[in-house]
């Protein structure tokens, strides 16, 4: 069996791949993978494999934008940090979705489950993103964000929220009026408690408030640049993988 991981944690794909090898013996893992836009590629450039296992949130985006970009004819046993009941609703799927942290007995399961299946299909990802979509929707969204200042701790309205900043393992909280706090979060745990319509994950160190969007320049193979208010010391570049639903996210 020849098997794709598609994960942006490095321990965590190297885990799985463990759990896979010594489940079963003879698999060859032909890649493992952490991004859309670097899935994207090899997809285009390799035959498919048997099987993929793909996380749902990489480092720069929804991996749903690998299937909308690529036409993947095989099965995919989807890694996912939502909860349970959101899983079993799945589990009638000819696709299985393991809960993070991943357990071996788990995998175990799914792989007898891609095995007794004569025919396994690939994902109906349109019917998966409305799914998981409207799970989002029923979460409550933070509406302030507790922040350090010195010793004491204070709240910021998400009104007041520019953008979430991440550098050197923290995560910052940049203020309409360019005040930093460092927050308690990484930004892959914000992006489940914040409104995706006012909130955009620009790249693996951003989340960016939608009214902190100044403009927006084409860039260099289909990517953006992003100019921010307050602005940011570095240049904030959308990749050609997220660039359309960013624009999308503009237009709402």
């Amino acid at each position: 069996m020849k098997v794709v991981i598609v994960e942006d944690e490095q321990l965590a794909a190297d885990a799985l791949a463990a759990i896979v090898k010594r489940l079963r013996p003879h698999t060859e893992v032909l890649s493992k993978i952490g991004s859309v836009e670097e899935a994207v590629q090899w997809f285009t450039l390799h035959q498919a494999p048997d099987l993929i296992f793909c996380d749902i949130h990489l480092s720069d985006g929804n991996s749903f934008e690998i299937f909308r970009q690529v036409a993947i004819s095989c099965p995919v046993i989807f890694t996912t940090a939502y909860n349970q009941y959101a899983i079993e609703a799945f589990k009638v799927n000819s696709i299985d979705y393991l809960l993070k942290p991943i357990k071996a007995e788990d995998v175990a399961l799914a792989l007898k489950k891609y095995e007794n299946q004569q025919r396994p299909l690939p994902p109906d990802v349109s019917h998966l993103q409305h799914f998981l979509q409207s799970q989002q929707l029923q979460q409550q969204v933070k509406s302030t964000f507790l922040v350090k200042q010195g010793q004491a701790i204070k709240t910021i309205p998400v009104e007041e929220v520019s953008y979430f900043w991440a550098e050197e393992g923290v995560v910052f909280l940049v203020t309409k009026q360019n005040k930093r706090f460092i927050v308690n979060y990484t930004l892959d745990q914000l992006e489940e408690q914040i409104d995706s319509a006012i909130f955009f994950r620009a790249n693996r160190q951003l989340i960016v408030h939608i009214n902190a969007v100044q403009e927006v320049r084409p860039y260099f193979k289909g990517r953006l640049s992003v100019l921010l208010h307050p602005s940011t010391e570095k240049e904030v570049i959308i990749s050609s993988s997220k660039a359309p639903g960013f624009k999308d996210w503009l237009d709402l």
